[in-house]
C-alpha cells in the first residue's frame, strides 16, 4: 500500500504567472543619491582635478557642500552632461560655446 500524498499537486495552469521580482538587487535603490568628487569624476570620466577647477572658475555641475564635504547628486552631473551634447563641432550651439573660452590674442594673432 502507497501512503498518500500529503499536499495534493497543482495542475499546471494555462496562464502565465508572473516570476517573482527580487527588490534587493534594484539599480535604482542601489546606486547612492549623492557622490563624491572621485565618484563624481568617474562617473563623468573625468579627471578629479578638473572638478574641482571647474568648482572654483566656474562652469561646472553644481554641487552641495555637507561639513567639508563636497557631495554632488547624481541628477546634477547627468543634466550638466546633457547641457553638453551636440550634434557637430558647426552646430551653432557649440560655436558660440567655444567662442566664449578662446583667448583674446593682442598680437594680431603672430
Amino acid at each position: 500500500m502507497r501512503p498518500a500524498a500529503l499536499r495534493p499537486q497543482a495542475a499546471p495552469s494555462s496562464t502565465p504567472q508572473p516570476e517573482p521580482r527580487d527588490t534587493t538587487s534594484s539599480t535604482a535603490s542601489s546606486q547612492p543619491l549623492y557622490l563624491t568628487n572621485d565618484e563624481a569624476a568617474m562617473f563623468l570620466r573625468l579627471s578629479p582635478r578638473t572638478l574641482e577647477k571647474h568648482r572654483v572658475i566656474g562652469g561646472g555641475p553644481r554641487f552641495r557642500k555637507f561639513g567639508r564635504r563636497v557631495m554632488y547628486a547624481r541628477s546634477d552631473l547627468e543634466a550638466w552632461a546633457d547641457a553638453r551634447s551636440f550634434e557637430a563641432t558647426c552646430d551653432p550651439e557649440y560655436v558660440e560655446l567655444r567662442a566664449g573660452h578662446r583667448p583674446v590674442r593682442r598680437d594680431g594673432g603672430r
